[in-house]
């Protein structure tokens, strides 16, 4: 099983875009995959259109008080299932602060899943905290939408700094170009130019797009309506690299 971390430091790059498209594509290869939804604004929830009733699932999840088994419900897809979030994630922070080993308890909690799914993906919140500590530890990678700006490529850097003082593996760290839009001198020249040494970034790049925005009305990943664009093309060409690294 192969954990793969959505993840940025920044929000709105198109974390929850890439987990619930590239999760699909997995499932349509027929891979075994789950998608955590670990973010309290449940976008990702929203998309697949599967919500939580549990008031206090945040808390029940972490506190093992509710199998992990009892939180995840089936998509309308086939071989993709997800663990719905909701407005209780937001004190996961001060859930995992409770435990004597905070750092480790998303790994502990994924591990007994090793048998039912290839992949699972972790769309996480916007933040450095306990719980994306967490999520550094227990994942096999960290996918990292970045946005060709320059504060963006220097919030990739100051991700790879805190890893290396949390004696964590740095070669995690997968970013790719997330929200580019070629007719800016900018985007070209930093996909051009990346100006970062230590990290290598995919070649494919995820255009900026209405398909993406339409996610929200539609409820349901890009391949389901707009399965010829050219950003549904470019989530596939990300598919197919990350498949190369993970195997």
């Amino acid at each position: 099983m192969k954990i793969i971390a959505s993840y940025n430091i920044k929000g709105g790059v198109g974390k929850t875009a890439a987990a619930v498209n590239l999760s699909y594509l997995a499932a349509q290869d027929g891979a075994r995959t789950l998608i955590w939804d670990l973010d309290p604004q449940g976008a990702a929830s929203f998309y697949f259109r599967i919500s939580v009733a549990h008031k206090k699932a945040g808390k029940q999840l972490i506190d093992q008080k509710t199998p992990m088994d009892d939180m995840i419900k089936g998509t309308d897809f086939d071989n993709l299932d997800l663990i719905a979030s909701n407005i209780s994630y937001r004190h996961m922070d001060l859930y995992l602060d409770a435990l004597k080993k905070p750092l480790n308890h998303i790994k502990k909690l994924l591990t007994p899943l090793q048998d039912e799914y290839d992949y699972v993906f972790l769309d996480c919140p916007p933040s450095i905290s306990l719980v994306s500590e967490s999520v550094f530890k227990a994942s096999d990678m960290l996918l990292v939408p970045t946005i060709p700006t320059t504060l963006s490529i220097r919030t990739l850097e100051q991700l790879a700094n805190f890893l290396k003082k949390q004696k964590i593996d740095t070669h995690i760290i997968v970013p790719f170009f997330s929200m580019v839009d070629r007719r800016k001198n900018l985007h070209r020249n930093i996909i051009a130019n990346p100006s970062i040494e230590t990290i290598n970034i995919l070649k494919a790049a995820i255009p900026y797009a209405s398909e993406v925005e339409q996610m929200g009305i539609h409820r349901t990943p890009i391949f389901s309506y707009a399965k010829q664009s050219q950003v549904a093309g470019a989530y596939k060409k990300l598919w197919r690299e990350i498949k190369e690294i993970l195997e």
